[in-house]
């Protein structure tokens, strides 16, 4: 998925040098996410997640092949690819839930808060990986990129659909209608103040904050680096995500989890202002590694929050609310900063979006004072 997003947003600016368009491809896959994920959420809790993750796999896959096909065919109009992102954006609207909602199924709850901590490291290892192979394969075309993305999500789809099952999940279907069963989990997120806090927090400071979206544009422009500091710069938040989940691995957070969360949110906003005033590579390439350290904090806070506090028959609906505002963070955040770009300046939406992390932090520290007073996370039961 980092070699595949790497490629896009690369060819798409080449193909237009407008970072409004680079907007677009995260708008492109936030509309469908927006439009599946909580009916996606139902399916989690309905069906087995092991067989919703293979066949999302299988289409993302379907999706990497059209974009080879597309570049080896020459086509130079942008639509057929903001067309295939809206199929993968609606691939990945079933696979975020089901994947959330997994791990619980295979690992027993007194190790859940480890083990979320030792799978975030090893999706950022995947993270920090992707967009340095990718900018170093766009060295040799765009189409080498896809076709290694091709093979990745075909293997992906394979492994997933391998794993086999101590406890069969409970498929049988639950009651209420459709609606009702969506409304249950966006009303129990609702409920739980320490939760909403949490996922609405992500949604507006990575909303704001959204600098990694407008790389392309701060890589060529401004920091004057080829495809391959462009992959370092992709990959520098991953780097700093990594090193922070290796660090919760071997010392979870035992006290004061969610003030811990407010502080690192705060440092996401600061850095942001300071990548959007750098002229300098290395300065701007540590920048985005505090940025990713920080948001893994968040990201650990949160999904942590999220498996504790969630019975399993819920837990596909409530990853479903969770993935739908972390969908409006990123993608849709990626569309705010192509249009703040392209209405203030790259530079200035930049900062602007950091100086509105700071202030979201303290508003929501006020708002919420269930998710500031959270202390050990072992301590989170389920209602």
């Amino acid at each position: 998925m980092q070699v595949q997003s790497a490629a896009v947003g690369w060819h798409i600016y080449k193909l237009t040098q407008d970072p409004f368009d680079l907007g677009l491809v995260g708008l492109a896959q936030f509309g469908p996410m927006f439009a599946l994920t909580l009916y996606a959420g139902d399916i989690a809790d309905r069906f087995e997640r092991r067989r919703i993750l293979a066949a999302s796999y299988f289409v993302e896959a379907t999706c990497a092949a059209l974009f080879l096909g597309l570049i080896v065919a020459g086509v130079a109009v942008t639509w057929p690819y903001f067309a295939t992102l809206v199929l993968f954006g609606a691939a990945r609207a079933f696979s975020a839930p089901a994947s959330q909602s997994f791990l619980p199924q295979i690992v027993p709850a007194e190790d859940l808060p480890r083990a979320i901590s030792v799978s975030s490291t090893v999706f950022q290892v995947a993270v920090i990986a992707g967009p340095a192979i990718g900018g170093a394969v766009l060295l040799l075309g765009t189409d080498a990129a896809y076709a290694i993305s091709l093979a990745l999500f075909l293997t992906s789809a394979t492994l997933i659909y391998g794993i086999r099952m101590t406890q069969r999940p409970r498929t049988e279907g639950l009651p209420g209608s459709l609606f009702e069963r969506v409304a249950e989990g966006v009303a129990y997120v609702r409920r739980r103040q320490e939760l909403f806090g949490a996922i609405s927090l992500d949604l507006f400071a990575v909303l704001l904050g959204g600098a990694t979206a407008l790389l392309p544009f701060f890589a060529n422009e401004i920091l004057h680096v080829d495809s391959f500091g462009f992959g370092l710069l992709k990959a520098a938040p991953a780097i700093g995500a990594a090193l922070m989940s290796a660090a919760l691995t071997l010392r979870p957070i035992e006290r004061h989890a969610g003030m811990k969360m407010f502080v690192c949110v705060a440092i996401f906003g600061a850095v942001t202002i300071v990548f959007g005033l750098s002229e300098n590579f290395y300065l701007s390439l540590f920048a985005l590694v505090v940025l990713g350290a920080t948001d893994m904090v968040s990201v650990n806070v949160r999904h942590s929050l999220t498996q504790l506090a969630t019975p399993d028959h819920m837990r596909g609906r409530v990853s479903a609310v969770n993935m739908l505002f972390i969908g409006a963070s990123n993608e849709l955040g990626e569309f705010e900063s192509g249009v703040t770009a392209d209405w203030w300046g790259t530079v200035p939406a930049v900062i602007v979006g950091g100086a509105g992390t700071l202030a979201i932090v303290g508003l929501w520290a006020y708002w919420f004072p269930a998710l500031r007073n959270v202390d050990r996370m072992s301590d989170l039961k389920p209602e």
